[in-house]
């Protein structure tokens, strides 16, 4: 049971740019919630959007400027996105006043393109770049934008905690200084350079 408990946490807290092992196009047998289990790990979620310690979402934030196409520069490694490069996430208006998050990925295994579409919306006021996000549901996992640049094309994301951590940029292959600084960021909350993958080459 508590092998299962913490898959169903896994899959069920994805707050970045990806969540394709789950949530893949194709279809694919899933093993459905055992009975009862699903009060739960909803009980558990509740806490799925807290920011971790350490972290202190931007402030002063503008989602028009955050808006449109991102590319994973950086990410730690997770089952739900192994396998994937040449990752990209792309934020848009909602009607409802929310965020429309698609995400894609190349599959390097099996050789195709992967998926996801989700919404997220702020948990505090929309100058605050502390957000949620789902992909499933009425399940959400945090999205907390820790360091963003004056000029909205670099952006350090942390989760729920701090095992969940994406470098973002708008360019595919941005300055290594640039990369640099942003790590520098990741580096003081206690995130060590060992435990990134690198998706794009910094330049």
């Amino acid at each position: 049971m508590t092998v299962y408990l913490s898959n169903t946490w896994a899959i069920l807290n994805k707050p970045s740019s990806m969540w394709f092992q789950f949530f893949k196009t194709r279809p694919r047998a899933r093993t459905p919630l055992a009975p009862g289990l699903v009060i739960l790990v909803s009980l558990m979620l509740s806490g799925c959007t807290q920011v971790p310690t350490g972290v202190t979402p931007v402030s002063n934030f503008e989602l028009e400027k955050y808006l449109g196409q991102w590319h994973e520069i950086a990410r730690l490694d997770h089952s739900f996105e192994q396998d994937l490069m040449q990752v990209t996430a792309t934020y848009a208006l909602r009607e409802d006043g929310g965020v429309r998050v698609l995400n894609r990925g190349w599959n390097t295994v099996e050789q195709n393109w992967e998926t996801a579409e989700g919404k997220a919306y702020f948990v505090e006021t929309p100058d605050v770049g502390r957000l949620k996000v789902s992909f499933f549901g009425p399940f959400y996992g945090g999205y907390n934008i820790h360091k963003l640049s004056a000029e909205y094309d670099m952006a350090l994301v942390i989760g729920p905690s701090k095992d969940y951590a994406w470098l973002l940029a708008r360019s595919q292959h941005p300055p290594a200084a640039q990369c640099e600084r942003f790590l520098q960021a990741a580096d003081q909350l206690g995130i060590a350079r060992s435990d990134w993958i690198e998706v794009n080459v910094c330049r």
